[in-house]
């Protein structure tokens, strides 16, 4: 066990947490990124990337997380294979976090980049067929099914947005939804409803995915809620639209957040309610979700994070004249 002095720590990993240490690095702060269960994120289990700016050609996720971790530590920030269990913010800065390994980190700044895992039905077939034509962003993959049969599972906001956004790309989408009336905002349901290219299909569960002889799903088997009636459904795609959990639970009590357990920030910043604790990428995003948006955000949070130590030196100068 050993303690670790810095003045920039983050937690979690990522286009958020990486991002985040670049430029803290850059501005000497000599960021900690404590990497978590997941180094590098989301973006680990994902394959081709192709909106992700600066690449002509696909990209793989890993890779990419690996390049941006490799950038991270060249300009000087230290990863730590380790994963945050208790953080002490109430004091003010500097604020203490503890790993599982039993170290004890002590921050000037600390910028929270947890990020946030997408609810699968846990359903046979669903990781298994996971970039094999099942998915849950419709904008990060919508694209490779143009032209093709898609559905999409869900009722609330995040399933009506992806079914009306993958009309971009094709004109056969179905939105498959346990009950017989949606529950996302009016607006978007008038929307679905006005789309020819949107077929509901109501009171239905999907009960597995299954893949054809090339090894990519090939058709969905659904339960019939009310009758118990079985059938089958086939598709190129399908996305998982059921919502997201943000890896909130170590700041439960600590900071705010909204009802879906997203941590709450100062509108157009990273700044969470107590000053030198920032919050950035999906943990506090239910509305993007992209690697670039996080990204963006964990630059604003270590330009934040660099803007408040100057302040607090500042401080501190004028106190001791």
């Amino acid at each position: 066990m050993a303690t670790h002095h810095t003045k920039m720590l983050i937690i979690g990993s990522g286009p958020a947490g990486y991002s985040a240490a670049i430029y803290g690095a850059r501005a000497m702060l000599e960021p900690i990124v404590v990497q978590g269960l997941q180094p590098g994120g989301q973006l680990t289990i994902t394959t081709d990337v192709e909106n992700y700016p600066g690449f002509r050609d696909v990209v793989q996720g890993p890779w990419l997380m690996e390049e941006m971790q490799a950038q991270a530590e060249h300009v000087g920030t230290r990863m730590m294979w380790d994963t945050i269990v208790d953080v002490d913010l109430a004091g003010g800065s500097p604020f203490r976090a503890v790993g599982d390994s039993g170290d004890e980190y002590i921050a000037d700044t600390v910028v929270i980049a947890t990020g946030a895992q997408a609810k699968w039905l846990g359903v046979p077939g669903e990781q298994e067929l996971g970039g094999k034509g099942v998915s849950a962003c419709a904008t990060c993959d919508g694209f490779f099914f143009r032209g093709k049969k898609v559905v999409v599972i869900g009722g609330g906001n995040t399933a009506v947005e992806e079914a009306l956004y993958l009309t971009n790309h094709s004109d056969d989408v179905t939105l498959i939804h346990r009950r017989d009336e949606l529950r996302s905002e009016k607006i978007l349901q008038e929307r679905l409803f006005a789309s020819d290219k949107i077929t509901p299909l109501w009171n239905k569960t999907v009960q597995r995915f299954v893949a054809g002889e090339n090894g990519a799903l090939h058709h969905l088997e659904l339960v019939d809620t009310v009758t118990g009636e079985t059938s089958t459904l086939e598709a190129d795609g399908a996305f998982v639209a059921i919502g997201h959990a943000p890896a909130t639970e170590l700041f439960t009590g600590k900071l705010p957040m909204d009802d879906g357990g997203y941590l709450l920030v100062e509108p157009g910043t990273p700044k969470t309610e107590i000053p030198g604790v920032f919050a950035c990428g999906d943990v506090m995003d239910h509305t993007y979700r992209q690697a670039v948006t996080a990204a963006g955000t964990g630059c604003m949070a270590a330009l934040d994070a660099e803007r408040f130590l100057a302040t607090l030196e500042h401080a501190k100068a004028e106190a001791a004249e």
